[in-house]
């Protein structure tokens, strides 16, 4: 006998509540099943999120972190979705992206960034988004650049181009888990290069995508080659899903 609530759901439900009976679904950050109307978090999660709000405030902790790290001429943007932290369990987010191939989750998550980009004024002349590249040597072991997925839906969210080959990464790094703030720029020196490109000489506001920022040693890195090819008096700004407040 069918439980009468299936019977109250749309076709889209309902056939997503069968599929569980056979694959249950489990939320992103605690692990518990998902209800047949929630996707890839639960809604008690969901409303805990931990969100920076920095996408309203052109100075915030995560911008001063970004300009401290950069030779700009005038004050640059930045914003992340939520805090990140390695004891909290909202740190699942990023990593069933980076790690597990989670790629419904990855993009549920950037289409959140990006509609919140989309409703603030700073970021609404974003005209190009470039995500952070990986190495090619990690790229084809992994297989996809988070990054790029992540800076897909944003630019989709806010009608701008996305564009992967405006940066390489043309030197293979150490890793910078263990690294302090200081060891990370020296292992990130010249590591990354931008094409010389019509997108970028176009390009009025660049928007850098990457999935943390930590201590801003990468985005800043980045930051630079960019300038290589991007006159001072155009934007550059970063975003990313997660924030390492004491990072």
């Amino acid at each position: 006998m069918i439980d009468k609530r299936l019977l109250k759901l749309n076709f889209k439900t309902f056939t997503s509540a069968i599929a569980d009976l056979a694959l249950p679904r489990v939320c992103v950050v605690c692990g518990q099943g998902l209800m047949p109307e929630e996707r890839h978090i639960c809604l008690e999660c969901l409303a805990d999120l931990p969100l920076t709000r920095f996408s309203a405030m052109s100075h915030n902790p995560m911008a001063d972190l970004y300009n401290a790290r950069i030779d700009a001429d005038f004050y640059q943007y930045a914003t992340a979705l939520f805090y990140y932290s390695a004891t909290s369990p909202y740190r699942k987010i990023t990593q069933a992206l980076k790690y597990h191939r989670d790629f419904g989750a990855g993009r549920m998550f950037a289409r959140m960034l990006g509609e919140e980009l989309r409703a603030s004024g700073l970021y609404a002349d974003v005209d190009l988004v470039v995500p952070v590249p990986l190495h090619w040597t990690r790229r084809l072991r992994r297989g996809y650049n988070q990054a790029e997925i992540i800076a897909r839906e944003v630019a989709s969210a806010l009608g701008a181009r996305m564009d992967s080959r405006a940066l390489r990464r043309v030197r293979r790094t150490a890793t910078q888990v263990r690294l302090t703030g200081k060891d990370r720029a020296a292992n990130l020196a010249g590591a990354f290069r931008a094409a010389s490109s019509p997108a970028l000489a176009g390009a009025h506001h660049v928007l850098l995508i990457d999935d943390v920022f930590t201590t801003g040693a990468t985005l800043a890195a980045c930051y630079d080659a960019l300038r290589q090819h991007i006159p001072p008096e155009k934007r550059i700004s970063i975003a990313t899903l997660g924030f390492v407040q004491n990072g």
